[in-house]
């Protein structure tokens, strides 16, 4: 199978250790990646059996709190979150996973605007002015379906085999790991906990769990849905069109998008004129870049099918032409918004995922909080030790508005079924003023998710 011309594109350098420096909440917080050996999936080219981690915090802490990014959402969208825990729980890193389908992304320009060497329009044009101005000859090559039908194994047991190798490399750090994840991540979460590893969970090892607004429904999905589900994804492409937005399009909205911000938040936004945007976010008035992409991803505002990208982010300034973006005293700042998603300060990076796949979706359903069922057979799903969790594992969940007093009731579950006594579970609901992202771009000062945080992970350093 020929390697795809995007992940050609991607300079070789992505492949090794990448040494950062950042700034957080006034503390200095180091910054590495690094790509490890993934799970061999069938039909998968070599190159693409990886798994990368971006790592926040000391390499001399020994504590690791590992986060699985959600639907659509790659590991930079964790990282100033991780700036904050780590300026703030001594002993503890962050680690955020990089899944292997975030290799086929070609970053090629939007390295180049990151270093100052190309316009905001330049990194439009060549993501998406091209498809609408044929003048444009050198962008970014989309992929077709054909070139990549080995992604449509990259389900849940690719993703847990990927993850166990970021697990041991912490554990083997010999602290406490904690194991978390955001929406989708949250039930990557559970379905890692009750995974079957040669008998024994793989919760065993892990002194936590932490649930963002996501984790895993009691309820299965049937046998008969898993098999008309897989066989529309043999069908089909790999991809999930996130929003009913065809990939790579939503993700390469928000990367250039979020990227205008950090490099021109002043000027008239490209893409709310370029007739390519969903009209359903397009701003009504003529905007600045951070107008537009406020406008597209506030909750007041943003259309309900992109309630997964939501956050509580401000509006449109009162005047002006073209019109800025007024955070109001919202939760989350745009621009830490931007910095979440644009992958800020790293090379090669960004918080999106442009190509989602759908079986890792499709297998999310048959997690069932870890109990064998016959959905699991049909779709290769081994979460079935979820009676067997340590019984000494902590576990917080936070509800926002997707989620909401669901997670908190999957979280019980969990604890429940393996005999974890409620004194060591930490439950918190707001989703009725929390927005799905917003628990991981909060301003620090404000965010209660980072509060609750902070004293549970100081409940597991002392075991």
């Amino acid at each position: 199978m020929p390697r795809p011309p995007a992940a050609r594109a991607l300079p070789a350098l992505l492949l090794a250790v990448l040494v950062l420096a950042a700034c957080a909440a006034g503390a200095s917080a180091a910054i590495t990646f690094e790509r490890l050996p993934g799970f061999k999936s069938p039909g998968t080219p070599a190159q693409y059996d990886k798994v990368g981690v971006i790592k926040v915090g000391s390499s001399r802490a020994r504590n690791v709190l590992v986060l699985n990014p959600g639907t659509s959402a790659s590991a930079a969208y964790f990282v100033p979150l991780a700036k904050a825990i780590v300026s703030q729980a001594k002993g503890w890193q962050v680690w955020s996973v990089e899944r292997r389908e975030n290799l086929l992304k070609d970053q090629s320009m939007l390295n180049r605007a990151k270093a100052g060497l190309a316009t905001v329009r330049q990194v439009f044009d060549y993501y998406l002015g091209w498809l609408k101005d044929k003048s444009i000859t050198t962008h970014l090559r989309l992929i077709p379906d054909s070139e990549v039908a080995y992604a449509k194994q990259w389900g849940l047991n690719t993703e847990i085999q990927d993850l166990r190798r970021v697990v041991l490399r912490a554990q083997h750090l010999g602290g406490k790991v904690v194991v978390g994840g955001h929406s989708l991540g949250g039930s990557i979460t559970t379905a890692y906990a009750a995974w079957n590893f040669a008998g024994k969970p793989g919760a065993r090892g892990l002194s936590g769990l932490v649930f963002i607004d996501g984790g895993s429904s009691p309820q299965p999905l049937t046998a008969a849905a898993a098999r008309t589900q897989l066989a529309a994804l043999n069908a089909g492409s790999p991809w999930l069109a996130f929003g009913g937005i065809p990939t790579p399009l939503a993700g390469l909205f928000n990367s250039t998008g979020s990227l205008a911000v950090k490099l021109a938040p002043n000027a008239a936004s490209d893409g709310q004129v370029s007739g390519l945007l969903p009209a359903s976010i397009v701003a009504p008035v003529r905007a600045t870049t951070s107008g537009q992409y406020g406008y597209a991803l506030d909750t007041k505002t943003s259309p309900p099918g992109l309630r997964p990208a939501q956050a509580h982010l401000g509006h449109l300034a009162a005047s002006g032409d073209p019109r800025a973006w007024d955070d109001a005293n919202e939760l989350t700042p745009l621009k830490r918004y931007a910095d979440m998603f644009s992958g800020w300060g790293l090379r090669g990076l960004d918080g999106t995922a442009w190509y989602h796949p759908r079986r890792l979706t499709l297998d999310s359903g048959a997690v069932a909080a870890g109990n064998a069922n016959p959905a699991q057979k049909v779709l290769d799903v081994h979460a079935t030790q979820g009676h067997h969790l340590p019984k000494r594992l902590r576990i917080y969940a936070f509800g926002a508005a997707l989620g909401g007093p669901r997670v908190l009731a999957a979280a019980r579950v969990l604890a429940r079924q393996s005999g974890i006594p409620p004194s060591r579970l930490v439950l918190v609901d707001r989703h009725t003023t929390y927005a799905h992202n917003d628990p991981n771009s909060a301003s620090p000062a404000r965010n209660e998710f980072l509060k609750r945080l902070l004293p549970f992970l100081r409940r597991v350093a002392r075991g």
